[in-house]
């Protein structure tokens, strides 16, 4: 039977790229944005799988998206946490980075893969699925220009290692970890760019291409488990 993925965030960026390599690998993909229906819905279409639209800061939209696609698949193998967002803040201005801001990166970045996971988990033991989220280079390293998105990315890292302890070896879970990824939102990080094309080994930022191969290869690996794999071109290693 034709395995099922359901990939947030998938509208575009690295979501789309991870969806069209799960569905290159043979499985039904089931696409997810909060507002890009008609990109959705139009690369759901290419890759003859189901679009489904929430906003994942609502925590009953959250918790509903698995039982839709449920009801639309019957079965699910697979789901890619990706949907995240950010409030780039200059560390000059911290305090313009209010409670407010912070509820929502954690609602979307933390809270929503839990709540996917959970609702997840019984279609998952029964398939002896996984879970892939993708978290980011800031929740490795202090880095970036938003403390509450590092720390949210942080924090899922965490959660990763937790619950592929505590599901194994029914559900294995697993992390990417991406630095600096060359898309449409990054193109104007200058600064950023530049510093991944002279200081990493790898002498570019990261490709959606990239992130997608790599979530498919822990996809496809049926021992690796509670993983946090970094994907910075070595960045790190300076």
């Amino acid at each position: 039977m034709t395995k099922v993925a359901l990939v947030t965030g998938s509208a575009s960026g690295i979501g789309a790229a991870t969806a069209r390599r799960l569905a290159a690998d043979g499985m039904t993909v089931v696409v997810h944005s909060r507002s890009s229906r008609e990109a959705g819905e139009a690369l759901a279409a290419e890759l003859g799988g189901t679009y489904l639209q929430a906003d994942l800061a609502d925590d009953g939209e959250a918790a509903g998206l698995v039982p839709r696609a449920l009801d639309a698949h019957g079965r699910l193998d697979v789901l890619v946490n990706n949907a995240g967002i950010s409030r780039p803040v200059p560390h000059a201005e911290l305090g313009a980075l209010g409670a407010a801001d912070w509820r929502e990166i954690l609602d979307v970045n933390l809270i929503a893969p839990w709540l996917l996971c959970t609702a997840a988990l019984p279609a998952l033991r029964e398939s002896r699925g996984c879970v892939v989220n993708v978290t980011s280079h800031a929740g490795v390293r202090p880095k970036g220009s938003s403390v509450a998105y590092a720390a949210s990315k942080a924090a899922l890292n965490h959660v990763t290692r937790l619950l592929a302890a505590a599901l194994g070896p029914e559900v294995r879970v697993n992390a990417v970890a991406p630095g600096l990824v060359d898309t449409p939102m990054t193109a104007d990080w200058t600064a950023a760019q530049e510093l991944w094309k002279t200081t990493s080994p790898m002498r570019r930022a990261a490709r959606p291409g990239d992130v997608a191969d790599l979530i498919a290869m822990l996809v496809g690996h049926d021992y690796v488990t509670g993983e946090v794999v970094l994907l910075d071109g070595g960045l790190n290693l300076r």
